[in-house]
C-alpha cells in the first residue's frame, strides 16, 4: 500500500475532509426531535454515529500519514454520512401522516443508508490507523451494530396505518371517534402547535416523495383536517391561534341561548388555505389556479419554491386577490355569527414597477394633460390611463407611483360626463393592486366616486359601483363607504341598472353589509323591496345575488323585519324546494331568522308544505344547507309539541271545569 507523504495540500484534504466529518456528526447530534412514529430508530442510529466522534478526531490530531485508500475510505463515509444527515433531518421535520402512510418508502430508505454507512466504515481500515484501543473496540462495537441493523426490520404499527386509512375512506357521519382518538393519541397531536407543525410539515416535504406529491398532500390534508376538527371538537378551549380563538370565543358566546352551537362550526374545505388549513383571511389565486392564504404562499415562494404546493406545476410571483371566495367567507362568519377573519392591513414589500423608462416617460406625458386647463387633453389623458391601468399589474404600480391618484379624483367632479367615465374607470382599474388601494381612499375619492354614482351615466355608475366594492374589500372602508351615502344610490342602481349594472350594485352592497352597521342603512334605503322584485322576476337572472344579501340582512333586527313585512316566506319555501343548492341554503337561513320568535312564519311555513323539503334539505344539502334545516325542522317540531301542550291544557282545564259543575235536571211537576 503505497503511503502519501510530505504532501502539504494532500495533508490539507485530509484535514478538511475530517473535520467536515466531525461537523456533520455533531450537526446530526443536534437533531434531537424525532416524529413519534420513527423515533425509536432514528435515535438509534444518531447515537451510533455520535460514537465514531472521538475517532475521526483523533485521525484530525494524529501526525502520522493516510494512505490513499484510507483518504477514499473516508470520501465514501462522508458521502453516507450525508444521507443519513439529510434522513434524519426528515425524521426530525415530516409530517407524521407521511411518515406512516410512506412507512415502507421509509424503512426502504432508512435500510439503504445503514447499508451504505455499514460498506463505507467497513471499508476503512481503522486497524491501521493511528487511533487509541479504546476508540477501535468502540468503533467495532458501531461496525457490529450496523450489520444487526441491516438485516433488521422493526414491525411497524398496523394498527396505527389502518386507522389512518380508514379515516380517509370514510365519510365524516361515518367516523368512528375512538379511532379518532387513537390517532391523535398515538401520532401525538394534541394541541394546537402539534396540529399546525403537522400542517405546515406537510408541504415542506414535497420534494422528498418519491410519488405524486400533489395527490399525496391533498389525501393526507383531508386526513389532517379530520384529525384536527376532531380535536378542536374535544377541546374547544384549547390555546389556539387568534382567528381560532375569535371563532371559538363566538360560538361560545352562542352556547348559552342556542345549544345547536355548543360545538364550534366546522370549517368549510374550500375556505381552508390548503398549506396551513386555517380559515383564509387574504385568499389569493396563483397563476396555477389554486387559491392559499397570502401569508401562507408569500412564505412558500420566499422560502425558494418554485412550485405549486398542490399542483406542482412552476409558479409566477403573480398574486391575485380572489375577492369572491373572501365574500364567500365573510358571508359564512356572518351567518356562523363569527366575525371575519381580519387581513393584514399592509404588506412590508410593496411592490415596485417593471415598467420601462419609455413608458415611465409615457405616463408622466400623460398626467401633464390631466393637469391641463383644456378638458379635450383631460379626457384624452384619463382615457389612456384607464386603458393603461387595465392592460397589466406593473401599469397601474406605475401610474400610481407617478402621482396621478389625486389627479383622477378631481376629474371625478368635472361636468365632462365622458372624462367622470374615463376618471372613475381608471381608479377602478388602479384598485386591483391592493396597494394602491389605500391611496385611493387617502386621496379623498370615496365623496367623489359616490358623487358619480349618483349623477354619472349609466356605464360610469356601474363602474362606480364596482370601484366601491373594490375598495370594500378593506375591512375598515366598509365603515367609509356607509357613512358616505353610498348605501341608497346603489340600492338604486339594483332597481334601474342594467345587468351589468344591479350585478355591480348587488356584489357591493354585499360587502358592505357585512358590516353590521350598514345593514340598517340598506333596509331603510329600501333594499329588501327591490331585492324581493328581482327575487321573483321571471328570467331576471339575479336570484343568487338577492337571497345572498338577504341571507345577511335577516340577521338585523330592522332586516328581519322588513324581510317579513314583504311576505317573503312563500317565496322561501319554494326555493328550500326547488332552488340551486347555494340558493336552498341562503333560503333556509333567512327562514330560521324570521321563525325565531314569531310563531305566525312557522305556522304559515308549514302550511305551505315546508317540511318535506327542509327534511329533503337535512340529508341532501349543503353543509351550512344541512345545518339551517336541522334548525328549522327543530324549532317547527319544538313548536308542534308546545301547541299540543296548550291543546292538553286546554282539555284538561275544560274537563275539570265540567266535573266541577255537573248539568243540573230539571223535573216537570204537571199540577
Amino acid at each position: 500500500m503505497a503511503e502519501i507523504g510530505g504532501d502539504p495540500a494532500m495533508e490539507e484534504d485530509r484535514g478538511a475532509l475530517v473535520q467536515r466529518l466531525i461537523d456533520t456528526i455533531n450537526e446530526i447530534a443536534s437533531i434531537s426531535d424525532y416524529r413519534c412514529v420513527v423515533k425509536k430508530q432514528y435515535c438509534n442510529l444518531a447515537r451510533r454515529l455520535k460514537l465514531l466522534t472521538p475517532m475521526f478526531e483523533e485521525i484530525r490530531d494524529s501526525k502520522e500519514e493516510v494512505s490513499q485508500d484510507t483518504l477514499k475510505a473516508l470520501l465514501s463515509f462522508m458521502e453516507a454520512l450525508e444521507s443519513a444527515k439529510e434522513l434524519l433531518r426528515f425524521g426530525g421535520e415530516s409530517s407524521k401522516i407521511y411518515l406512516v402512510l410512506e412507512r415502507e418508502q421509509i424503512m426502504m430508505k432508512f435500510h439503504e443508508v445503514t447499508a451504505q454507512l455499514e460498506q463505507a466504515l467497513s471499508g476503512l481500515s481503522y486497524e491501521n490507523l493511528d487511533i487509541s484501543d479504546e476508540v477501535k473496540e468502540q468503533v467495532e462495537l458501531v461496525l457490529a451494530q450496523f450489520r444487526r441493523a441491516k438485516g433488521r426490520f422493526d414491525s411497524p404499527d398496523v394498527e396505527l396505518y389502518e386507522d389512518l386509512l380508514s379515516i380517509y375512506s370514510k365519510n365524516e357521519a361515518a367516523t368512528d371517534p375512538t379511532v379518532l382518538r387513537r390517532l391523535v393519541d398515538k401520532l401525538e397531536l394534541t394541541g394546537i402547535a402539534e396540529l399546525t407543525q403537522e400542517s405546515l410539515a406537510l408541504h415542506e416535504m414535497v420534494t422528498f416523495s418519491d410519488g405524486d406529491p400533489g395527490e399525496s398532500i391533498e389525501k393526507m390534508s383531508m386526513l389532517l383536517k379530520k384529525i384536527k376538527d376532531f380535536v378542536q371538537t374535544e377541546n374547544p378551549d384549547m390555546d389556539a391561534p387568534a382567528a381560532e380563538k375569535n371563532i371559538l370565543a363566538s360560538c361560545s358566546g352562542q352556547a348559552s341561548t342556542d345549544k345547536n352551537h355548543k360545538v364550534p362550526p366546522v370549517i368549510p374545505d374550500d375556505f381552508r388555505c390548503p398549506i396551513s388549513l386555517e380559515l383564509m383571511k387574504d385568499p389569493v389565486i396563483v397563476s396555477t389556479g389554486q387559491t392559499y392564504d397570502r401569508s401562507c404562499i408569500e412564505r412558500w415562494l420566499e422560502a425558494g419554491h418554485g412550485t405549486c404546493p398542490k399542483t406542482q406545476q412552476s409558479l409566477s410571483n403573480t398574486l391575485t386577490p380572489n375577492y369572491a371566495l373572501r365574500s364567500l367567507i365573510a358571508q359564512w362568519c356572518e351567518a356562523n355569527g363569527i366575525e371575519p377573519p381580519k387581513r393584514p392591513n399592509s404588506r412590508p414589500n410593496k411592490t415596485a414597477s417593471a415598467c420601462s423608462p419609455a413608458e415611465h416617460t409615457k405616463i408622466e406625458i400623460l398626467l401633464h394633460k390631466l393637469m391641463s386647463v383644456n378638458p379635450e387633453d383631460q379626457r384624452s389623458a384619463a382615457g389612456e390611463i384607464r386603458l393603461l391601468a387595465k392592460r397589466n399589474a406593473d401599469n397601474r404600480v406605475a401610474i400610481a407611483e407617478a402621482g396621478a391618484i389625486p389627479l383622477l379624483v378631481g376629474l371625478l367632479s368635472t361636468p365632462d360626463s365622458r372624462t367622470q367615465e374615463h376618471a372613475v374607470t381608471a381608479l377602478l382599474n388602479l384598485s386591483i393592486c391592493e396597494d394602491n388601494k389605500g391611496s385611493i381612499i387617502s386621496s379623498g375619492a370615496i365623496p367623489g366616486i359616490v358623487h358619480v354614482l349618483k349623477n354619472g351615466g349609466m356605464e360610469a355608475r356601474e363602474n362606480a359601483a364596482a370601484t366601491l366594492f373594490s375598495l370594500s374589500v378593506v375591512d375598515e372602508n366598509k365603515v367609509r363607504i356607509g357613512a358616505s351615502g353610498a348605501i341608497p344610490p346603489l340600492v338604486k342602481l339594483l332597481s334601474e341598472g342594467t345587468q351589468r349594472g344591479k350585478k355591480d350594485a348587488a356584489t357591493a352592497l354585499f360587502n358592505l353589509c357585512i358590516y353590521q352597521g350598514n345593514k340598517g342603512k340598506a333596509v331603510r334605503a329600501g333594499v329588501v323591496s327591490t331585492l324581493m322584485k328581482l327575487l321573483t322576476e321571471p328570467g331576471g337572472g339575479m336570484v343568487d345575488e338577492a337571497l345572498a344579501i338577504l341571507a345577511i340582512l335577516s340577521s338585523h333586527p330592522e332586516g328581519k323585519a322588513a324581510i317579513g313585512a314583504a311576505e317573503a316566506v312563500p317565496v322561501l319555501v319554494e326555493v328550500i324546494g326547488t332552488g340551486s343548492p347555494r340558493n336552498r341554503e341562503n333560503a333556509a337561513a333567512v327562514l330560521v331568522h324570521l321563525c325565531s320568535g314569531d310563531q305566525q312564519h312557522i305556522i304559515e311555513a308549514q302550511k305551505l308544505g315546508v317540511m318535506s323539503s327542509l327534511l329533503e334539505l337535512a340529508q341532501n344539502g349543503t353543509d351550512r344547507g344541512k345545518r339551517k334545516a336541522a334548525q328549522l325542522l327543530e324549532r317547527m317540531n319544538r313548536f308542534a309539541e308546545q301547541q299540543m301542550q296548550v291543546q292538553a291544557q286546554a282539555q284538561a282545564e275544560a274537563q275539570s271545569e265540567t266535573q266541577s259543575h255537573p248539568p243540573t235536571t230539571t223535573n216537570a211537576i204537571g199540577t
